[in-house]
């Protein structure tokens, strides 16, 4: 991903196609079709009554580009090849078109999802049980590190989804724990990255273990050409979404640094930053569940409102949380990263990353957040002398230059 986003050019369309013709063989352009038409609102998608209700539920008011573009088509049963950035929403498109088309009547595996790692797993896994929460849909994690007969008993007991990472699954369908027989939709997500790690081997062979009539869809940042091969080998005329990088802007986001020198002088300064922050909804951003904590603690101790969620709070709890703070209700949110792609309020204008980010791509999930769908915003970001070098890495990768925040920070918001 780091290297993807350097480089600043994304993978365009001409390039993908002149791609796809060399490894063809030059008839590539008859091998997929590219797939336009875009959905303004969830509400056009023909979606059923029950997952639109789980959409909303869950906090989506419009879709992002990926989701315009490509629920759509998945929907339809079609191939599809997508490809856009992580934290583009496509974790939703997926999950939205594989309930659409389940049968809830039949408690089988009728759709397979694999990631990368045990975490994007259990992420989706989450999703796909949120937004089909009114439709009673039955989704399990299968991945490593957790027991084999505890998978085995609950995929005995009938699931509709089983999401899971490639040595897992393949080791339940070898062990006929999964059946394949009703399997109709295979998703690889962020497939690039599941190359990478090595994981083509068991993407083929658990391929082989499918039925021959399969829906497939691929998800994926960049599109390397194994990532191509497996299109090749296993899709039927896919159809291609691109979504162009720029969907997650920095554009139109002023950005400012507040040199706070030491650690300990952040909270002085967020605490003088208050007023400001309570006239629209803002998100802090801070690296640990631990300093979530701490950090709700002292701000309330100082009777300053704020809500905070973090991964250790069950769904529930985090949703009631979120729920509050779209509504308004509440209008300081801390953070950390696990949730940074979670967030999409309408109405956040101010984005603090009281610790810089670890990883400078997580810097567009976090502020790339509050200029979503063309709104502006405002980040700022408290930078002690540690900080001074990642502040550097950041303005170097996304080409942005972060000035000093000037006096009259209420008036850019």
């Amino acid at each position: 991903m780091a290297g993807m986003a350097a480089e600043g050019s994304q993978f365009d369309a001409r390039q993908f196609d002149s791609k796809m013709n060399d490894l063809l063989g030059g008839d590539g352009q008859d091998f997929f079709t590219s797939y336009d038409e875009v959905y303004e609102s969830f509400d056009s998608m023909g979606l059923q009554e029950n997952l639109l209700r789980g959409i909303y539920a869950y906090g989506f008011e419009k879709p992002s580009a990926i989701q315009q573009r490509g629920i759509v088509p998945f929907c339809k049963g079609l191939d599809v090849i997508q490809q856009a950035q992580s934290g583009t929403g496509k974790t939703a498109t997926f999950c939205s078109g594989i309930l659409q088309q389940l049968d809830y009547g039949l408690v089988d595996c009728q759709a397979l999802v694999l990631a990368p790692t045990r975490e994007l797993a259990q992420q989706i896994e989450k999703v796909m049980r949120a937004l089909g929460d009114y439709l009673g849909v039955k989704v399990h994690a299968c991945v490593g590190g957790t027991s084999v007969r505890e998978d085995q008993r609950i995929l005995s007991s009938g699931v509709h989804v089983v999401v899971g990472t490639p040595g897992r699954v393949f080791d339940m369908l070898r062990r006929q724990s999964l059946r394949p027989d009703h399997i109709k939709m295979f998703v690889l997500d962020e497939a690039d990255e599941m190359l990478s790690r090595g994981f083509k081997d068991q993407i083929y062979d658990i391929f082989q273990l499918l039925p021959p009539k399969i829906q497939v869809g691929v998800f994926s940042a960049t599109m390397p050409p194994e990532a191509l091969e497996i299109t090749r080998k296993f899709m039927n005329k896919p159809v291609r979404i691109l979504v162009k990088r720029d969907e997650l802007t920095l554009e139109g986001i002023k950005q400012f640094y507040v040199n706070v020198n030491k650690e300990e002088w952040k909270l002085e300064t967020l605490c003088d930053l208050y007023e400001t922050l309570a006239i629209t909804q803002s998100v802090i951003f801070v690296n640990t569940r631990r300093k979530v904590d701490w950090l709700t603690d002292k701000m309330r101790s100082r009777d300053h409102t704020v809500s905070a969620t973090h991964g250790d709070m069950d769904q529930n709890t985090r949703d009631i949380i979120m729920r509050e703070f779209r509504s308004g209700s509440s209008r300081v949110l801390i953070t950390t990263d696990l949730l940074a792609r979670g967030i999409d309020v309408q109405q956040v204008s101010l984005v603090i990353n009281f610790d810089l980010p670890t990883q400078p791509e997580n810097y567009l999930h976090r502020i790339g957040r509050s200029g979503r769908f063309g709104r502006k915003g405002v980040a700022i970001n408290f930078v002690t002398t540690e900080d001074e070098r990642m502040l550097f890495d950041i303005q170097k990768f996304y080409n942005v230059m972060v000035e000093e925040l000037p006096a009259n920070v209420a008036d850019l918001i």
